[in-house]
């Protein structure tokens, strides 16, 4: 990526950023980290996870917690509230009118306040509701993914107002709704949206890093199409050993279907339906980004060491292909299943029916409401044995997501900020993750710029075990943040 040349505002230009970062530093450590230890201990799990999310009261909590928070910031002419849609979760809404004379343009800050569920495997002395600080690290779910953004996004806000830097006007939705797919957001976003104005900026903070060391910037986010696989050729389990052999297994059926998808050997998805073009820019960053991470981009991951020390192996060792791999082509995973019993409960018996969740990433061009449909014509088709084969798509498909252009300020201004507060220069990545909202809001605002950019680098694990925001990072963000807010037009 080439940095623009850009004449910024005089106001960005004497922004003290040595004053910015002790206000960002004090902030985090007076207020957000024990506001955020609160938080992570809320169960508060998006509705995919918990159906009785209403009575439970969770989310509301979290919520309640964040909004009563934001009240107390200051922000000149900050207004914030919580606004409700009938059985939906509920939405934050804040605006700060610009206190630059002349601006036009909105400036909008996106995060999110649910959670994904517990999962397996936490650390003995972590687990996803019992918060712990250890060596800059907050463990507990949902710090990091991402119930940090609306307090760094309102501490931002006001680090400038603390100067005295003009900035424009900022609107915030923070949703509860994104780990089941947003699907309650986009009713609010066209209920708000001539509250939203001439959206300029969008600043998401819901995305990953590929390091610790240098500002990343989001430039592209897969789809997702989601939902259960069922297979069922009896009404009740029988006994193997007298009708195996007989009546077929499901998970046999389940492993042909499996077979139209995907090739076992390398997990390329088959159809061509699923895949896209990869733009030249992308291949370049990749490129760029795998010079940067180099073989880190595979080998933090926790790989499992065999009895012989020797751990399991990626799809590639090569960097470059692994982020294409991640970022611009499709995959296949199963992340649940149904129909077979736990280990210590499985008897010789041909199981009824079999179920899996899948979870299928799509390039960020892929239509996700086509992919659904190929998906399911695909596995439904002609089933083995005439079984009773049903795919049942959860609700939420998402399109991915491919940047605009950055403008000339844009990329100046991310630049500085990363030397400024990181001492490198800002890198650009892909992201395999899914973030709805990004699409919906580039095709209502199609002149928009984004800044779509998170604390989820290596080893932070979101969705699994062990969860952890790095803080000295998330407050490095943020004055990153309140640089680009205040060079924004």
């Amino acid at each position: 990526m080439t940095i623009g040349d850009s004449t910024q505002h005089e106001d960005a230009v004497r922004l003290d950023s040595a004053v910015l970062r002790e206000f960002v530093e004090r902030k985090w450590n007076d207020e957000i980290v024990p506001a955020l230890t609160d938080y992570i201990a809320v169960p508060a799990k998006s509705p995919m996870f918990d159906n009785d999310w209403a009575r439970h009261g969770f989310i509301e909590r979290v919520v309640t917690d964040a909004v009563d928070w934001v009240k107390a910031q200051p922000v000149k002419g900050l207004k914030v509230e919580i606004v409700r849609l009938p059985e939906r979760t509920p939405v934050i809404f804040f605006e700060a009118p610009a206190t630059r004379s002349g601006s036009t343009e909105t400036v909008v800050l996106y995060g999110h306040l649910d959670k994904q569920p517990e999962f397996e495997g936490w650390r003995s002395d972590l687990g996803p509701w019992t918060p712990k600080f250890e060596d800059g690290k907050l463990y507990g779910r949902g710090g990091a993914d991402d119930g940090y953004a609306t307090y760094a996004s309102i501490t931002a806000l006001a680090a400038l107002d603390a100067q005295g830097v003009e900035r424009p006007r900022c609107v915030g939705i923070i949703e509860t709704c994104e780990e089941s797919g947003s699907y309650d957001l986009l009713p609010y976003i066209d209920a708000l949206r001539e509250r939203l104005g001439d959206v300029g900026l969008v600043i998401c903070l819901d995305s990953g890093a590929g390091n610790y060391d240098q500002l990343w910037l989001t430039t592209s986010l897969r789809g997702l199409v989601a939902g259960d696989l069922e297979v069922q050729v009896l009404d009740e389990g029988i006994h193997s050993g007298g009708y195996g052999g007989i009546a077929p297994s499901t998970f046999r059926i389940m492993r042909q279907l499996f077979e139209r998808l995907e090739d076992a050997s390398t997990g390329d998805l088959l159809p061509r339906d699923f895949h896209c073009p990869i733009p030249l820019l992308r291949e370049r960053e990749a490129e760029a980004t795998a010079r940067i991470l180099g073989d880190d981009v595979w080998k933090k991951l926790p790989w499992s060491c065999g009895q012989d020390g020797g751990s399991v192996l990626p799809t590639t060792t090569d960097p470059r292909e692994a982020l294409i791999n991640s970022t611009w082509r499709p995959s296949l995973t199963v992340t649940g299943a149904a129909g077979l019993p736990p280990l210590a409960d499985a008897g010789n018996v041909l199981a009824p029916r079999t179920a899996f969740k899948l979870s299928l990433r799509l390039p960020p061009l892929v239509d996700a409401a086509g992919a659904v449909e190929r998906l399911k014509s695909l596995l439904e088709f002609d089933p083995p044995y005439n079984a009773k084969v049903t795919f049942k798509p959860e609700v939420g498909a998402a399109t991915g997501w491919n940047a605009p252009d950055l403008a000339p300020w844009l990329a100046t201004s991310l630049n500085d900020a990363s030397q400024r507060h990181f001492d490198a220069n800002v890198a650009f990545m892909g992201q395999g993750g899914t973030i709805p909202l990004m699409n919906t809001l580039k095709e209502g605002f199609p002149r928009s710029q984004f800044m779509v950019c998170g604390v989820l680098g290596p080893k932070s694990n979101a969705h699994g075990p062990n969860e952890f925001l790095h803080v000295p990072y998330a407050k490095k963000l943020t004055a990153a943040v309140a640089e680009v807010i205040a060079a924004a037009p």
